[in-house]
């Protein structure tokens, strides 16, 4: 549950983030929960909001996060068609967003539009960090992390020691295609970096985020 609060000793609105009641004494969700404030604390990139605190003055606490300004990608997406630019510009900053995180180590695992905010201005911040891994971390096979529609195959089969950064490659191949379908005729250099964002085998997609904003840039620009 998240509410938009005041701070009223540095006098700024902030969101607070807490975990409802009746799943305060659920060990995994509240494991999840802090897991999030933890990440979070971790990383620190323009394109992802930032924490400011974990309060725990009751059984479960708070995290104390940015007020994002705007909408979710969902809701933008249901307002009916996204230019190819604004497209494109979208997807650059979450795949930088996704880069920062990788490099330190961590893997989203459930990035979809209802993840992502947009600002007035067409800034983006990636939000819900509960359910992020830490590379190398001790394996969940079996465990199925993350949304429909959004995971990448190694994910939906429950196999946590194959699901490494290119699993939110595949996550951002899909959100692409997302906005894409409303646009009727796809450019086919854009379908092109969906396909490869997608793609069912692992080794067949781009390495890495940032492999993928280049492509990206290189469209935005004409190349």
């Amino acid at each position: 549950e998240v509410y938009q609060a005041t701070d009223s000793k540095l006098g700024r609105s902030v969101a607070i983030k807490f975990l409802p009641a009746a799943f305060a004494s659920d060990t995994e969700r509240l494991s999840r929960f802090k897991r999030e404030a933890q990440v979070l604390a971790s990383l620190n990139h323009s394109n992802i909001a930032q924490i400011y605190g974990l309060e725990e003055p009751g059984q479960s606490g708070c995290i104390v996060m940015e007020l994002v300004d705007g909408e979710t990608l969902q809701a933008r997406i249901k307002r009916g068609p996204v230019p190819v630019d604004e497209t494109l510009t979208i997807a650059r900053q979450i795949a930088e967003a996704l880069e920062a995180a990788h490099e330190k180590g961590v893997v989203h695992r459930d990035l979809k539009p209802a993840n992502i905010m947009v600002g007035p201005f067409g800034e983006v911040l990636v939000v819900d960090w509960g359910m992020a891994k830490a590379l190398g971390a001790p394996s969940e096979r079996g465990v199925v992390v993350g949304t429909s529609g959004y995971m990448a195959p190694e994910q939906a089969a429950g196999d946590s020691p194959a699901v490494d950064t290119r699993a939110d490659v595949h996550a951002l191949g899909v959100i692409l295609g997302d906005l894409a379908g409303e646009l009727g005729a796809v450019p086919k250099p854009l379908a092109a970096v969906i396909a490869r964002a997608t793609a069912g085998r692992v080794a067949d997609r781009y390495p890495t985020a940032s492999a993928l904003a280049s492509e990206v840039e290189r469209f935005l620009e004409g190349e």
